[in-house]
Formats: structure tokens, C-alpha cells, sequence
């Protein structure tokens, strides 16, 4: 999804205790230091659109965009992942670091980020998702030999799924005798949990073609060739405000920290600590296709520790430290982000027309059992919140 956009970030805000400064510099650093973080990941970017068009990823079909085959396609997932990464770090920083920069121009290049970072991460997005499903419907149905997504499957648009010793294809569940089986490595998945399978590979399949395409379109487009534009400026020449120069990076920073904390304050921990939610799954198969209501808050947070990382790597520049905490609940949102979208897929495949009721209660399974994974994201996040206050313990791993 494109990136949000919260309120302005206050710049009288007090440094918060918990927020490390680089020693060396005797205190927080300058707007300088802000200039040449924005530089740097400008030139991440324009290196890896140089990459992408070297694999043949700007317009030159599928062959050079994630997910496709070809010599050049691993290096182009790379590349694509690359730009997500800068362009993201780009637009965070513009937002927490708002009043430093010039307001136009700040106003004007957020949401085109933004809207670049969502548009390339669809459809690696639809992929994990589905796979994510598979593997669950594969558990659920007591096999112990993963399932192995047929070639033809892929290529007919998810219209056959295969397992890992199985020949046959299985009919997706709209359709198919209701006696259809699916060989397995112990005997045979259940009939509804063969042709969930079969649904899911096709719905999402059709929605991963969909992104793939707008992806491609939209890298050759105007609208992608005037950011690239902008961040090519950006590489040589960020538009401080006049004051920016001296004004010190730690407040706006620390903002951004307490906007995190207050946002975690209020996701409901109380809840959260129980092994089972059964409010949680009152929505989950409603007529209506709106977002699960529990999940708002903890989407929310995902994206408050997300900006404030990237506000800690401005002030320590190419060394920032990732605090434990930090880390290991960044991951816990990740989880809990997968496993919600993985949950509304469930659920609207579940209310696909005319499928049979074996297939409708295999996808009402996989729905619980992925809301049961939201339930277990949020208590890991709970406990490694509440475990480990900041700046207790390090680790130098990678960010993305």
C-alpha cells in the first residue's frame, strides 16, 4: 500500500532521553547532516533505476520486472526492491524533517514517493500472500509434504495446484466434481482445502498479472520519469530552509519517537495478551469488505516505527544502531501486517459465488487460523515492547 502521510511534525518538540546522539559530534546534528542522508539515498536511487534499465526492467516487458524469468530478472527484483527502499527512506524523511525543508517542494515530492513505493510493491505483495496461503492451507490439512506450485499453474493464471508428490490438477473451486482429489505425500488433501487452494492460486495469480502490469506502466510513464527527475536534482542539491544549517535534528527526531510511543500506548495490549481473541473474528466474513477495525491501530503504529527509524539513520548517518526492541517489533508488525492481508484474502475468496460448501469452510479455516496469527503477532510485539526499553541492546542487521 502507498505510504501515508501523518501531521506535521512540531520542531520545539524536547529531545527525548531514550534517543541516542553520535558522541563525536558533541550533541544532535545539524541540518547538514539531514542534506547529506537525502543526497545519498537520491544516489541509491538513481542507482538502481541505472540497474533496472540495464536488466530490462523499464518497459522492456516481463522479462525484466520482479517475479518474471530471464537472465536479468533476479537483478531486477533487486533493483526494484532498491528503489522501493530509497524511495522510501526519501519520503519518510521529508516528512519527519518537514520544517527543515522547503515546503513546495516537500509537499509535491512525498505522495509521487509514495506512490512509487506502493505501485512496485503489489506485486511482490500478491506472491508472498499467496504463497503464505498455500502453505497454510497445506498445514491445516495435516500433510506433511509442502506443496509445490505447478509451472502450468502459474502460466494458465493459478488455474491447477499440484503437491509436492501429487500428478494431478485440481480444478479451482468454482467448478470440478464435488468427489475431486489431490494426491499428497500421506494419501489425500481434503477436497475443499484442494480447490481453497486452486481459488486462491487464481484470484491472487490474476491480481499479481494486474500489479505487474501497472508496475511497468508506470515505470515508463511521465509521472515516473518527472520523480526520477526530481530525485536526480535531489543527488546534487537539497532545498533547505535558510535556518536549516543550524538548526539541530534531535527535536524533530525525538518527535518522531513520541509519536511512536503514544501511538503504541494506545493499541490495546490488554487484549492482546490473551492467547485468543474471539472478538477479533466477529468481521472476519462479513458481507462487508472493509478493513478488520482491530487492525487500523497496529497498521499505524507499523508505519510510526518505520519513520522513526529511518529519522535515527538521519542523525547517525550510514552507522545508525538498530535497538533490539526496535528490531524485533518491526518484525512482529511485519508478521501481523502479512497475516491480516492473508486473512482478507480468505475472506474474499470465501465470498466468491457459487463455490461448494466444502470450499467455502476450508477458506473460513484458513481465515481463523490467520486471524489466530494476527492474535500471536500482536503478542509478540507486546512482549518484546514491554521486555527490552530503548537503547538497551544492539545489533548491526541490515534495514529494509
Amino acid at each position: 500500500m502507498a505510504q501515508q502521510h501523518l501531521d506535521p511534525t512540531d520542531p520545539t518538540a524536547e529531545a527525548s532521553p531514550g534517543l541516542p546522539v553520535p558522541p563525536e559530534q558533541g550533541g544532535a546534528p545539524l541540518g547538514d547532516a539531514l542534506a547529506g542522508y537525502l543526497r545519498g539515498q537520491a544516489t541509491e536511487f538513481l542507482r538502481a533505476l541505472r540497474l533496472h534499465r540495464e536488466t530490462g526492467g523499464n518497459g522492456g516487458g516481463a522479462r525484466g520486472f520482479p517475479g518474471a524469468a530471464g537472465d536479468g530478472a533476479r537483478e531486477s527484483v533487486d533493483a526494484a526492491r532498491a528503489l522501493r527502499r530509497s524511495a522510501r527512506r526519501i519520503s519518510g524523511s521529508l516528512h519527519t524533517f518537514r520544517p527543515l525543508l522547503d515546503a513546495g517542494w516537500s509537499e509535491e515530492m512525498r505522495p509521487e514517493l509514495a506512490w512509487l513505493s506502493g505501485t512496485l510493491g503489489l506485486e511482490h505483495a500478491y506472491e508472498a500472500r499467496l504463497e503464505r496461503l498455500l502453505l497454510a492451507l497445506h498445514r491445516l490439512s495435516g500433510a506433511t509434504a509442502l506443496p509445490v506450485r505447478a509451472p502450468d499453474a502459474v502460466a494458465a493464471g493459478g488455474r491447477a495446484v499440484r503437491t509436492a508428490r501429487g500428478g494431478g490438477a485440481v480444478p479451482d473451486g468454482a467448478g470440478g466434481p464435488a468427489g475431486a482429489t489431490a494426491t499428497t505425500e500421506r494419501g489425500t488433501l481434503t477436497v475443499g482445502a484442494a480447490k481453497a487452494g486452486a481459488l486462491l492460486e487464481r484470484q491472487l495469480t490474476l491480481a499479481r498479472t494486474r500489479a505487474h502490469s501497472t508496475a511497468l506502466q508506470a515505470l515508463g510513464s511521465a509521472r515516473f520519469h518527472a520523480v526520477a527527475d526530481k530525485v536526480a536534482l535531489l543527488a546534487s542539491e537539497v532545498p533547505l530552509t535558510a535556518a536549516a544549517p543550524g538548526t539541530g535534528l534531535g527535536p524533530l527526531a525525538a518527535a518522531a519517537e513520541e509519536r511512536l510511543t503514544d501511538a503504541v500506548a494506545a493499541l490495546p495490549l490488554v487484549t492482546a495478551g490473551h492467547p485468543y481473541n474471539a472478538e477479533a473474528l466477529v468481521h472476519g466474513l462479513s458481507p462487508e469488505p472493509s478493513p478488520h477495525p482491530q487492525d487500523g491501530p497496529w497498521h499505524q503504529v507499523r508505519l510510526l516505527l518505520r519513520l522513526y527509524r529511518y529519522a535515527r539513520e538521519v542523525l547517525h548517518g550510514g552507522d545508525a544502531p538498530l535497538d533490539v526492541r526496535l528490531l524485533t517489533a518491526g518484525q512482529a508488525l511485519n508478521r501481523h501486517r502479512d497475516a491480516s492481508e492473508a486473512a482478507a484474502a480468505a475472506a474474499q475468496a470465501a465470498r466468491t459465488p457459487r463455490i461448494t460448501p466444502a470450499t467455502a469452510y476450508a477458506l473460513g479455516v484458513l481465515h481463523a487460523d490467520q486471524r489466530h496469527e494476527v492474535e500471536a503477532a500482536r503478542f509478540a510485539f507486546q512482549q518484546c515492547w514491554q521486555k527490552h526499553p530503548v537503547g538497551t541492546s544492539w545489533t548491526r542487521e541490515e534495514a529494509v
